[in-house]
């Protein structure tokens, strides 16, 4: 839950790196709690609402660690927008977020995972 709360703490810093394991941690505690926040709503509420708010609250945060987390591949956070071609964009997207840390410090900083952070 630390990774959670982490890249909650750095709600809107676009800036430096962040480990595969911070950004996935973060993708998946995000996905359980919007589903849960899905069912809650349907099964009390019917209003459909909450999932919507939540996701729209969580918004920044999710495309800064995701640009981050695109500077500690070598990237530029703009490699982001690839995610809006048809099709290919996000499976190549989705190779970007899963390949591994480039060890050497770059235009971005230090890597967090020489450094044994979670920056």
């Amino acid at each position: 839950m630390h990774w959670y709360l982490d890249v909650l703490k750095k709600y809107a810093t676009f800036n430096g790196r962040a480990r595969r394991q911070e950004y996935w941690m973060f993708a998946l505690i995000n996905v359980i709690i919007a589903v849960a926040l899905l069912v809650v709503d349907a099964s009390l509420l019917g209003t459909g609402i909450i999932g919507p708010v939540y996701e729209l609250a969580v918004l920044l945060p999710s495309l800064a660690v995701g640009v981050r987390r695109l500077h500690d591949t070598g990237r530029s956070g703009w490699w982001l927008l690839i995610a809006l071609v048809p099709l290919v964009g996000g499976i190549v997207l989705l190779v970007f977020l899963a390949s591994d840390s480039k060890p050497e410090t770059s235009e971005y900083g230090p890597s967090p995972k020489l450094a044994g952070t979670a920056a």
